[in-house]
């Protein structure tokens, strides 16, 4: 019987500099997101250093003290070792009985990384880790690292490269600083000219490795959209995206509408790919909704920019579902990042839904109702709901729905008795609202989309002229 293997646990610190002008509120809710970040990579982060500052340090982000703090908690491992009287061999625990102020707090835990909650410049990032004693990496690393696990399409696959490949190719020069003379010049055997070192050859590997992912993407973005358009010519489908801040509920929410096994998880990033299912119960006309990558505060550009192919499921939609999550504190915050990212889309113009999900997360009933009604005043026509409750699902289902008869129109049409294989195809692309026969045929009285009444008439004449 095999075993199995549980990983070893990984754990880290969190650094912020908390500039000017950012609220206390603010500052907190983006530390809480980095470490939330963390758990998706898997990695506990047991302690926050914080620091108050008026810029960031250009040398190494945080200030002298700061980093100083950071290392003594950090450098806590080999300072475990005792004396046989018990007392720490750690010159640091003996100082700090003496030298007030100094802060003589280890980790129990052996740290891993440091994250800090901004992006930092390569020189920043090098010099830090070479302060304080281990692995730095900052938000926008962060993000792109559970992006690169996470993604399963080809596509998303390609994408989170991209990203990656153009965030690490500035890092080179300060990664070859840490590797020592590896990084200087060599010959010209094995390279594209004499004295080219590793880091500028390495630089046009990269940029050569990009510009084949892009080759790439262009050839999926070509499928993807003629897939599209045959399945929208073909079946008049209508389409809505479900967009938002990561962790909102969209997944859920999606799963909720559709009826379908979409993956759920209490964790920022679940879903990268695009899943695209049908509105359940099917509607006239039928409705398509996709569930797409969330969004975070100061998602990398390089990330927007890599996945507007993945975003252009929102773009091509007809209606969008802004998803937001009501028991968040901030969640003001996490509606100015959305509404950002999809300007950055050009997505900004489309029709859209405001949903305020996770109502029933706020407190008890009456805490409910109270946020409910904040809610509305603020936002109004806005949706308060949670996707874990039947009749708020149906209530939403009926707005979608209405959403998309608002441009119906009411028509005849006739089917003649040879033709009875179209009978199928007539009550998918319309709402029948009543049938009569004669002897030649039956009439249908409907309710459907302009387009789809021209192609069944256009059907329905072949048919006509195709009997004998």
């Amino acid at each position: 019987m095999q075993q199995e293997v549980k990983e070893k646990p990984r754990y880290a610190v969190a650094a912020a500099v908390q500039l000017p002008g950012v609220s206390d509120v603010e500052f907190e809710a983006s530390l809480t997101e980095l470490r939330e970040l963390a758990k998706t990579l898997g990695v506990k982060v047991t302690r926050t250093f914080t620091q108050k500052r008026a810029g960031f340090d250009a040398t190494a982000y945080l200030g002298v003290g700061k980093r100083q703090e950071i290392r003594r908690f950090v450098n806590a491992e080999a300072d475990h070792e005792t004396e046989p009287d018990g007392e720490p061999q750690n010159p640091l625990h003996r100082l700090s009985s003496f030298v007030e102020g100094l802060d003589d707090e280890v980790s129990p835990d052996p740290i891993d990384f440091i994250f800090v909650d901004h992006e930092i410049s390569p020189s920043q990032a090098r010099n830090l880790e070479k302060e304080v004693g281990c692995e730095v990496m900052d938000r926008t690393m962060v993000i792109l690292e559970i992006f690169h696990r996470n993604a399963r399409s080809p596509a998303a696959r390609a994408q989170v490269e991209i990203a990656r490949l153009g965030y690490m190719a500035p890092r080179l020069r300060e990664m070859a600083k840490l590797a020592g003379p590896q990084g200087r010049q060599r010959s010209g055997v094995g390279g594209r000219g004499a004295g080219e070192s590793h880091t500028e050859l390495d630089k046009r590997k990269i940029r050569d490795r990009i510009a084949e992912l892009q080759k790439e993407i262009a050839a999926m973005d070509a499928d993807r959209k003629t897939q599209r358009a045959r399945r929208q010519a073909h079946q008049g489908l209508a389409s809505v995206a479900l967009v938002g801040y990561t962790n909102a509920g969209k997944s859920t929410l999606m799963r909720a509408l559709t009826g379908s096994e979409v993956l759920v998880a209490n964790k920022l990033f679940a879903t990268l790919d695009t899943t695209v299912r049908t509105l359940y119960p099917e509607s006239v006309p039928r409705v398509l909704v996709s569930d797409t990558v969330g969004f975070i505060k100061n998602l990398p550009h390089g990330l927007v920019a890599s996945f507007k192919s993945t975003l252009e499921e929102a773009l091509d939609a007809s209606l969008l579902l802004h998803v937001v999550d009501a028991s968040d504190p901030g969640f003001e915050r996490q509606i100015e990042a959305t509404e950002d990212v999809l300007n950055e889309i050009g997505a900004q113009d489309l029709p859209r839904f405001r949903i305020f999900n996770k109502i029933d997360h706020v407190g008890d009933a009456a805490a409910q109702a109270e946020c409910e009604a904040a809610l509305r005043a603020r936002y109004p026509g806005c949706i308060v709901m949670s996707a874990r409750r039947p009749d708020d699902v149906a209530k939403l289902h009926r707005a979608i729905v209405a959403f998309f008869q608002r441009d119906l129109v009411e028509a005849e049409l006739f089917l003649p008795w040879s033709a009875q294989q179209l009978r199928g195809e007539i009550f998918a692309r319309c709402e029948v609202l009543a049938e009569r026969a004669d002897e030649a045929g039956a009439f249908f009285s409907v309710r459907a989309e302009q387009s789809a009444l021209d192609s069944l008439r256009e059907q329905l004449g072949q048919a006509a002229e195709a009997r004998p």
